[in-house]
């Protein structure tokens, strides 16, 4: 017995040792985790968005690449500065037409010649909003100041609300700049970049590893045709009826349909002002058809996301598509990569438990990866 204390008790002295030394090097890891994340956080976003893009354009990249006798960097650089000048001069040309147009307002409104025309009929028999809008649109266009002075805490959070979307816009674009950049970069530097990726895929993952890789990336490509894809065909449906029936600026109001709809909100947002518009001064029949024409157009998105979301992919249209619609809610515009990413990868994972035999993972997964060569 006086043999076994001695050992027993230098035995748990070293397990304790162990123990603390264990949590110590663990709290410090986890300290400069949580400092890490911190300084790398800015950059987060746009890194991520960087590597989006740079895996969808891959393949624009090496076809460009190739016609430029296989100068990927370059390839790279003139996607990058393609997509900066289609994200500037649009910005640069509302953000010119905003200043333009409230150059003249204020000059109109201090001279005294602000003449709003009154409301029709037609405006009046609008189903459920109609008498509301003629009553407000009457008093603006009869008496602008009582107008102003009625509405005013309206018109204030509705200016703050625009200048809000304006100002959340050039950012948005100012950051979109900056991941095109990053793209660029990772493209110019594809080759290494898809081996350091396989490399850490196979670390953290095993021998599965480079297989999820490419999935994330099928994955990534399917959920940007879903959502870019969608969005250009909605605006140029939308954008034809707006160019048929003589909408005025019919060009810019495209444009915002096309934004809205990569961003995820409702082309509605563009189209109900239109269409009251519409039946202010065209007969009931084509305001009736246009209406009908943008309606349908405005909610194609419903039936062309599933059919576009998920091709390309192994993993079934609705994992995909519940993936992104939400990640999408969790995490905005970015959550729909993240999102669909997320599905697939648990979707392989559980795929890949249910096939292995109950006490046999071993052969399994040798059986897995003869298949695999």
């Amino acid at each position: 017995m006086n043999n076994q204390n001695p050992q027993h008790s230098e035995s748990s002295s070293a397990f304790i040792n162990n123990m603390v030394e264990s949590a110590i090097r663990i709290g410090l890891l986890f300290v400069l985790v949580v400092w890490t994340y911190d300084i790398i956080k800015p950059f987060l976003i746009p890194v991520l968005w960087g590597a989006i893009i740079a895996v969808a354009l891959m393949p624009v990249t090496k076809k460009l690449a190739n016609w430029l006798n296989g100068k990927e960097s370059l390839a790279a650089t003139l996607l990058a500065l393609l997509g900066v000048l289609v994200l500037i001069v649009p910005l640069i040309l509302v953000m010119g037409s905003i200043y333009d147009g409230i150059i003249r307002l204020t000059e109109v409104f201090q001279a005294g010649e602000i003449r709003i025309p009154g409301p029709t009929d037609r405006i009046a028999a609008i189903p459920v909003i109609g008498d509301k809008l003629y009553s407000i649109w009457s008093l603006f266009s009869t008496n602008l100041e009582q107008a102003i002075t009625n509405y005013l805490p309206q018109i204030k959070t509705a200016v703050g609300a625009f200048a809000g979307i304006l100002g959340s816009g050039v950012i948005t674009v100012v950051m979109s700049v900056i991941s095109l950049l990053i793209a660029a970069a990772f493209m110019a530097n594809a080759e290494s970049m898809s081996k350091a990726v396989k490399t850490v895929s196979i670390r953290i993952a095993g021998p599965k590893g480079e297989q999820w890789a490419s999935l994330i990336a099928a994955t990534i490509r399917s959920v940007l045709l879903g959502v870019v894809g969608v969005a250009f065909i909605q605006a140029i449906l939308i954008g034809a009826a707006f160019f048929v029936f003589g909408i005025p600026a019919a060009g810019g109001l495209t444009l915002l349909v096309f934004i809205l709809a990569i961003a995820q909100l409702p082309a509605l947002i563009i189209v109900l002002p239109v269409i009251i518009y519409v039946f202010s001064y065209m007969d009931t029949t084509p305001a009736t058809i246009f209406t009908v024409w943008v309606l349908l157009a405005g909610l194609s998105d419903n039936i062309l996301k599933p059919m576009l979301m998920g091709r390309g992919v192994e993993i079934p249209m609705p994992v995909i598509l519940i993936g992104a619609i939400g990640g999408m809610l969790v995490s905005g515009i970015i959550g729909l990569f993240v999102g669909a990413v997320v599905l697939a990868i648990w979707y392989e994972l559980f795929t890949h438990w249910v096939r292995t035999p109950v006490g046999q993972p071993e052969k399994a997964d040798e059986t897995a990866l003869n298949t695999e060569d």
